[in-house]
């Protein structure tokens, strides 16, 4: 027997099914053995969603061939196990791709939560009183209008937030990798066109010339095409493991780096006060002097220039000290919003024409240097008043994230170009004029936070602001008791 033979009296539709099928299929395997564990993206913690989505779909879509394929060798009994079987199936896969879809929404804009968590209920609400109005006749009509009423509510609502979720998440990852973020964008566009197949056009549609199964292939055309570009789109999770490997590193040379540079720092510090304290003495001396012969406005006005030259060397010494010298400490319990609201109250006299918002929420104490901390909030905030010379918002936020107090700093300012992002906390590295800055406290502020066992990162937008988040260890509850 030939293989045409063979498949002879196969329906046509069975051979999109098994492919429709297996494409679902190939999505979940896919999602299933991909790593993400250690990854901090939001896409991360649901999309495990979608890979069931793709495991009970596939189940359905190869149920739904079973009967395409038995149909006639079944009792009608036989038929309605099978048939209960496939819709409970259908509307676990459709639950499951409408819950993902939630919730990255919910984790984009916390606006849409209101209507967000209800959505699931509504659509329960609306497969009810539509069957209810069948009067719940359990027979093989009961089930295919089961069938319809599930694919107009849960399969269109969710194909449609699934479309949303992954077309709006795509620009947040563009900065990751733009190929990743193009392809979750095609998949969401390719998911609206799949809600509408599998939501609105019933199936067994065919042409009639042809006795072509559109609905069918063009249902099949787009689970390749998401599987395609979802596969493509989960290349992000490498990217953001490499690049986290290189920021590791990174650190590690930074450490290095600022280590040998605070022995250097310390050495030239002590080297350079003794004679500024003998300058500036001598200076004061001859004004003295000076003063009381009738000092000539000309030779007041060098003398105050040459004091001031002094003092600024002697700022930039101190500053060499403390850049030296971070590992003097004295770590008590503390809350970071008493440190914020001191940093702030010190700050007071800089902040004219300048809007600070707080949103502080209920965190866990920390361990920490109250004054060493209170000099780098005091470096974050002196930064984002000096980039907003005309004046602008500054944002502060506190949160507990996974075991760290966060504090995140926001300004609108003008913000750091992308080639210094990976500078800013390199010893001496500025882009102040010369004279308005020695490059030192962003380093003086990665040194204190790595003695404090915390992390500082700096996210920047060129023209739009910048955002500084710190985290530092929460208490554990047997310190606070001892």
């Amino acid at each position: 027997m030939s293989l045409t033979e063979l498949f002879a009296d196969t329906p046509r539709t069975s051979f999109f099914y098994f492919f429709y099928g297996l494409t679902f299929f190939f999505l979940g395997i896919s999602i299933a053995v991909k790593e993400m564990r250690e990854s901090e993206l939001k896409l991360a913690k649901s999309l495990w969603l979608l890979g069931g989505f793709g495991f009970t779909h596939g189940t359905h879509e190869w149920l739904e061939l079973f009967l395409l394929l038995q149909r006639q060798h079944m009792s009608l009994e036989q038929l309605f196990v099978i048939k209960s079987i496939t819709l409970f199936v259908l509307i676990l896969s459709f639950f499951l791709l409408l819950m993902f879809g939630l919730t990255i929404i919910r984790t984009l804009d916390k606006k849409h939560l209101r209507w967000v968590r209800w959505t699931p209920a509504v659509c329960f609400l609306l497969w009810v009183v539509y069957l209810w109005n069948y009067e719940l006749k359990l027979d093989i009509e009961f089930l295919k209008k089961a069938d319809t009423i599930s694919r107009n509510t849960f399969g269109l609502i969710g194909g449609i937030a699934t479309a949303y979720s992954l077309s709006t998440y795509s620009a947040e990852i563009r900065y990751l990798s733009p190929s990743a973020s193009k392809n979750l964008f095609r998949a969401g566009i390719t998911f609206f066109f799949y809600a509408i197949l599998e939501g609105l056009i019933p199936s067994y549609k065919v042409i009639p010339i042809l006795s072509f199964p559109i609905v069918e292939v063009f249902r099949s055309v787009s689970a390749a095409l998401i599987a395609c570009f979802i596969v493509k789109a989960l290349n992000i999770f490498d990217v953001e493991m490499r690049k986290r490997i290189e920021q590791q590193f990174k650190k590690l040379a930074q450490s290095e780096k600022l280590l040998s540079l605070g022995q250097l720092a310390a050495g030239i510090a002590h080297e350079i006060n003794n004679p500024l304290t003998n300058a500036s003495l001598s200076v004061q001396m001859v004004r003295s002097k000076l003063e009381n012969k009738g000092i000539d406005a000309d030779i007041s006005k060098k003398l105050a220039s040459i004091e001031n030259n002094v003092d600024r060397a002697s700022i930039i010494a101190k500053e060499l000290l403390q850049f030296s010298r971070q590992s003097e400490t004295d770590f008590v319990l503390l809350n970071i919003h008493e440190v914020i609201r001191r940093t702030l109250t010190l700050l007071r006299y800089k902040f004219k024409g300048i809007t600070i918002h707080q949103n502080i929420q209920d965190v866990p104490e920390i361990t920490g240097d109250p004054g060493k901390l209170e000099q780098v909030f005091i470096n974050i905030l002196t930064n984002a008043v000096e980039s907003m010379p005309e004046g602008g918002d500054i944002r502060i936020s506190t949160a507990y994230d996974k075991g760290y107090v966060k504090t995140e700093i926001s300004d609108t300012g003008g913000g750091i170009h992308a080639k210094h992002l990976t500078k800013v906390f390199d010893p001496f590295f500025t882009t102040k004029e010369v004279g308005k800055g020695t490059g030192l406290g962003l380093s003086i502020c990665y040194g204190i936070m790595k003695q404090h066992n915390g992390i500082i990162e700096i996210s920047s937008d060129e023209g739009k602001g910048t955002t500084v988040t710190i985290k530092l260890p929460a208490a554990r509850k047997d310190k606070k008791k001892s």
